[in-house]
């Protein structure tokens, strides 16, 4: 794949910045991610263009609230550092990959993302997203 473009790159973190967006609100971090990440506001990000993409992470943020009828409140907080990270990489791992988001909350979910932060935080994006396509592979070996 050649290296996203500026606009792309601006995308991951504009993603990135919202997830964060929801841990200082208060949501229930992997409530929040599951609900994003399973919903038409997501899937209005991987479109090729769509207005919300440069709306801004408060307004996407109410967006989806309206969405699922409101988010879950407090609960379990991740890291900041955790939150972006995850944003960023979901976002950069549909442009690298052209997976739809619901179809990358399967391979990795908030909590294999929160588990896998400490280690691969560090790694290129691209390193990261391929090991958790890998790992997602091992766990669909093991399963009966």
């Amino acid at each position: 794949m050649e290296k996203l473009t500026l606009e792309k790159r601006q995308l991951c973190d504009i993603q990135g910045r919202l997830f964060e967006l929801a841990l200082k609100t208060g949501l229930d971090c992997p409530s929040f991610i599951d609900s994003f990440m399973n919903s038409k506001t997501a899937a209005s990000l991987d479109d090729i263009y769509d207005r919300l993409q440069w709306a801004g992470e408060e307004y996407i943020l109410e967006e989806l609230n309206d969405e699922v009828s409101g988010l879950k409140q407090a609960g379990e907080a991740y890291p900041a550092e955790v939150m972006y990270w995850t944003g960023y990489t979901y976002r950069y791992w549909h442009y690298y990959t052209e997976e739809y988001s619901s179809e990358i909350y399967k391979i990795a979910d908030a909590q294999t993302m929160k588990e896998c932060w400490l280690g691969f935080h560090t790694f290129d994006v691209e390193m990261a997203i391929d090991d958790l396509k890998e790992i997602y592979r091992q766990k669909c070996k093991k399963s009966p």
